[in-house]
């Protein structure tokens, strides 16, 4: 099979393949409104509600990311990987499109401008502040005027590297800020519209597991496809070796400074953890690699910047707009069949450690 059919060219299809191919294998399914523009975030599960061992793959959290992550879940609910009888205490749970906003509006934020996997904050925690230095760097990557040719943005960024240095930016820019709404990695004035719906909903689903493998699909950083998976937990951390065990110690990754993740606020794997303290939960950010860090960030750049500052028709709009489909969901299909069996494989260790659990 050519797993890069299992692409869809927007939104609307992918629900709608989505929805015919989980009826098709048999499964339950649930459609969460947003309300607005008659959006959803649907569910498709098979197994008991009260199963004691869940498997959960998620996609679209960060919009436009969700191109890799539905294609993955239409090809399990094809794949005899999904067939054949579940132990009675085990069920799979897929969560598509978190953030149908962005998805279908090809933005890596919400209808507010958040940036999802930022916006999880704990009991507690106050949706405000911003890391070190991020007021600065602001009038440079949210400029108020409309996007410009990109190759005049390199120099700038290459600049702002041999000043600040790039671990140094890491630990500024991409964190989580609260101050600056119209800014990148804008985690909100107060939990989101995807952060309520699964507040209130997942209990159903995951409120009786005891066990919990969670894969949730990123695309953007890393080489080109290639992938790593990203636990919510420092890297000294013993948890981490069942993980190793697992899925292979060279695709593990945990919060490191120098390594490709970076630490963030309001992350939703951290939340999950703690909303389901009866549960051994354990959230791998699956993060599919596509171009080089300083073309994701042009245009995550580019594309905020268009979205505030310039007009839907404008020539730079456009093509802002079709960067960031490079940037996070690339047409080649090499990349695509490739990333896609990928994540097969990747949700087949996740199932076989889940079986494993006792």
């Amino acid at each position: 099979m050519d797993h890069s059919l299992a692409f869809s060219p927007d939104y609307d299809t992918a629900r709608s393949r989505f929805r015919a191919a989980a009826e098709h294998a048999g499964w339950k399914q649930e459609a969460l409104p947003l309300g607005i523009e008659g959006l959803t975030i649907d569910v498709a599960w098979r197994g008991p509600r009260d199963a004691r061992r869940v498997f959960v793959l998620s996609s679209g959290l960060h919009g436009i990311e969700g191109f890799l992550g539905s294609a993955l879940q239409l090809t399990l609910l094809a794949s005899p990987l999904v067939g054949g009888e579940l132990p009675d205490d085990v069920s799979i749970v897929f969560l598509h499109g978190l953030n149908p906003y962005g998805f279908k509006h090809r933005r890596r934020v919400d209808q507010d401008n958040i940036d999802l996997n930022r916006n999880f904050l704990l009991e507690g925690e106050a949706y405000s502040g911003s890391p070190d230095g991020y007021a600065e760097l602001d009038s440079f990557f949210n400029p108020t005027s409309p996007p410009r040719r990109p190759w005049t943005t390199f120099p700038k960024m290459a600049w702002l590297i041999a000043r600040h240095g790039m671990s140094t930016l890491k630990g500024i820019l991409p964190v989580g800020q609260y101050d600056f709404p119209k800014g990148l990695f804008f985690g909100g004035s107060g939990p989101s519209t995807t952060y309520r719906l699964l507040d209130e909903h997942l209990e159903r689903w995951l409120g009786s597991a005891e066990r919990v493998v969670h894969v949730d699909i990123h695309t953007g950083l890393g080489p080109r496809a290639t992938y790593k998976l990203f636990v919510n937990r420092d890297k000294g951390d013993p948890a981490i070796e069942p993980l190793r065990d697992a899925f292979g110690a060279d695709v593990i990754e945990a919060w490191d400074p120098d390594a490709t993740s970076y630490t963030i606020r309001g992350g939703m794997g951290t939340w999950l953890a703690a909303r389901f303290p009866n549960a051994e939960y354990d959230e791998l950010t699956a993060e599919f690699g596509t171009r080089h860090v300083l073309h994701i960030v042009e245009a995550l750049r580019s594309e905020n910047r268009a979205t505030h500052w310039g007009r839907p028709d404008d020539a730079g709009t456009l093509a802002a707009n079709n960067r960031m489909m490079s940037a996070f969901a690339p047409i080649e299909g090499g990349w695509r069949r490739e990333c896609v069996e990928q994540g097969v494989a990747i949700v087949r260790r996740g199932l076989a450690t889940l079986m494993e659990a006792r």
